[in-house]
């Protein structure tokens, strides 16, 4: 971890400190997680070579555009980072409609439908945790438009990397049919469900342990095949 001193401006808060001191007496289950990532992110992109190049073969032959699709979004200390994934919209969607996406969406593809069902359109992020941008388990990085939206205390689940999967991300599996039906779906987002989403952020670094993150990945595993 950063020292407190070295922290950007923003985070040094009275808000912000209660969970650094947290995590600063929790190094050694940080070290242990990095080197669990690395482990077994290597090892998943070796065993998934194959399905993975399968899904980019189909989502190819669905439909026109990129077999990846990248955005900028913010991890740990607010740097801004390219976060990867199978493509699972239509051409610049982001283009054609808000940054959240709603139930029924239609710029969602077939291929895509399907894939972000079951989440294996967050395989290509196996990168990002070997490049240490992101981790398993953490809070869902969010695009800089909605960063710039955080309250003081927000900035405290930007003190660990960005994680494929969340307790809030279990928590809100369903967070397409929350926004869908909504005027204004990023008001919605930011106002409404952004807030909640962040209260079990704030949790997971309350109680944050690697044999948790353990637990978090069995959840997520369990809330998909659910």
């Amino acid at each position: 971890m950063k020292k407190w001193d070295d922290l950007p401006e923003q985070f040094k808060n009275d808000e912000v400190r209660q969970y650094y001191d947290i995590l600063a007496a929790r190094t050694g289950s940080l070290t242990v997680k990095r080197i669990f990532d690395i482990i077994v992110a290597l090892d998943l992109v070796m065993l998934l070579a194959l399905p993975m190049l399968i899904i980019a073969i189909w989502i190819k032959c669905d439909s026109p555009g990129t077999v990846f699709f990248r955005q900028r979004r913010v991890t740990t200390y607010g740097q801004v980072f390219y976060i990867y994934k199978f493509r699972t919209m239509v051409s610049d969607a982001e283009k054609l409609g808000t940054q959240v996406t709603v139930s029924n969406d239609s710029r969602v593809t077939k291929a895509g439908h399907f894939l972000r069902k079951c989440r294996l359109d967050e395989l290509p992020q196996l990168f990002n945790v070997l490049k240490g941008e992101m981790s398993f388990v953490g809070t869902r990085p969010e695009v800089e438009r909605y960063v710039d939206r955080y309250s003081p205390e927000m900035y405290a689940t930007l003190l660990m990397p960005a994680g494929i999967t969340s307790l809030a991300s279990i928590k809100f599996k369903d967070e397409e049919r929350l926004l869908d039906g909504a005027k204004n779906p990023d008001d919605v987002y930011v106002n409404d469900v952004l807030p909640q989403k962040m209260k079990f952020n704030l949790e997971y670094i309350r109680d944050f342990s690697f044999f948790y993150d353990i637990r978090l990945m069995f959840m997520t595993v369990g809330a998909v095949l659910k």
